[in-house]
């Protein structure tokens, strides 16, 4: 059975950071591509952050510079470093993974059609 469990959320101030985290279990990890999303109050869901099985990066422009996606393979875990928080980054983040067949991660990385989810942490940056 797939697990997607995610931690590290919490309350923090504008220009903070916080380290997220997504323990993952149940299928290959280190042959999926995996993300980051997240969604604010009375929005839709967004990626932010992808990482394809080779280590490739991708991320949305407004955390560009801010964010850095990683995975420990040994340790079946995903991790979302975000520094310099908004608090347009408040919401609750989810991680998600793919087997991310052919071109999977380079036209499709940001839609909401990841194999499996977590249940998301929270994240709160207050100004």
């Amino acid at each position: 059975q797939v697990h997607l469990v995610e931690s590290g959320g919490g309350s923090v101030q504008a220009g903070g950071s916080l380290r997220l985290s997504c323990a993952a279990s149940g299928f290959a990890f280190e042959w999926h591509c995996m993300a980051w999303f997240r969604q604010a109050p009375g929005k839709e869901r967004e990626g932010v952050a992808a990482i394809d099985s080779d280590g490739l990066t991708r991320y949305k422009d407004a955390v560009k510079g801010r964010f850095t996606i990683s995975k420990d393979k040994a340790r079946n875990t995903l991790f979302l470093q975000m520094n310099s928080l908004k608090s347009d980054d408040t919401g609750m983040y989810y991680c998600a993974a793919d087997s991310c067949p052919g071109t999977w991660f380079e036209h499709r990385r940001w839609r909401n059609e990841y194999e499996y989810w977590g249940q998301g942490t929270q994240v709160n940056v207050s100004s």
